[in-house]
This record gives C-alpha cells, structure tokens and sequence, in this order.
C-alpha cells in the first residue's frame, strides 16, 4: 500500500510525553494518539481522521458496553509522532520507511492536523517534538487499542 495517513489510539488513563528529561505534553482520560504521515497524505485524509476520532465509542456506557466515543467522555488526546508506523519488513529484518512523507511534509502536515483536532475538540491537544526522541508514559486502560488508515478504512 502506497502512504496513507495512519493513527494507532490507545485508550488511557493518562499520558505523558517527555523531551530531553522536561515535561512537554500530558492528558487524562482519553487517547493517547500515534500519528504517521505517508508521502501521498492529503487534507481529504487529515480531515476524516479529525472527524473519525471524536466520535470513537470505546468507552463504556452505564451497561458495560462500548457506546461512549472521545466527546462522550469530555477526554483528551495527546499525540505524538510516528513515522515509524510505515515501517515495512518485506524484504527482510531491517524495516523500510519509504512509504512515510519526509520530513518537510510531514512536519507541516502533523501541526496542521493537531491545530484541526484541537478545534474539533475544543481543546488544547498537547503533543510530543517531531523528530525528537521522546519518552512516553501511558496508563493503558483497558488495554484498547486501535489502528486507523486513512487508505483502508476497513482495516
């Protein structure tokens, strides 16, 4: 499969995001959110992802079932980037990141996406440093975990 917008979502507790030993974003309740950016990404990509992620119902309602999405909730979503998320082992045990967008797109893509994610949500969306070694900590919950592609939506 050729680049696509890709997003995997952990259901948390809390979040955190640590660049070079200093705080840099956290979150309780709700996503913690992997974001990677393929070369042929698109704003037709970016914005289903911003319109799916509000409305996932992963939460429980007062019958243990999962029909409580992110705005449901009131929850947050701290996201980090991922380029390592096109990582493609076809051809051996060294992975492959050729699907992911370079840097000079993808950087642009990834703030523009988290502004749009703040305004649907109506929230500051903290964030880790892209292109930065991050220390991430989550309190998994559940655990659930989802794995979205803006170009297999059925996956």
């Amino acid at each position: 499969m050729q680049g696509c917008m890709r997003a995997v979502l952990q259901r948390v507790h809390e979040a955190s995001v640590s660049v070079g030993g200093v705080l840099n974003g956290e979150i309780g309740r709700g996503f913690l959110l992997f974001l990677g950016v393929g070369h042929d990404d698109s704003e037709e990509d970016m914005d289903w992802l911003i319109r799916k992620i509000p409305q996932i119902r992963v939460w429980e309602d007062d019958d243990g079932k999962l029909n409580r999405s992110l705005q449901d909730i009131d929850g947050e979503v701290l996201v980090i980037s991922q380029f390592t998320l096109f990582g493609n082992l076809r051809k051996g045990t060294r992975p492959s990141f050729n699907h992911a967008a370079l840097p000079e797109k993808a950087e642009p893509m990834y703030l523009e996406f988290v502004k749009r994610l703040s305004n649907a949500l109506g929230k500051p969306v903290p964030t880790g440093k892209f292109a930065h070694h991050m220390h991430i900590d989550a309190a998994n919950d559940g655990p659930v975990t989802l794995v979205v592609d803006t170009k297999n939506k059925t996956f």
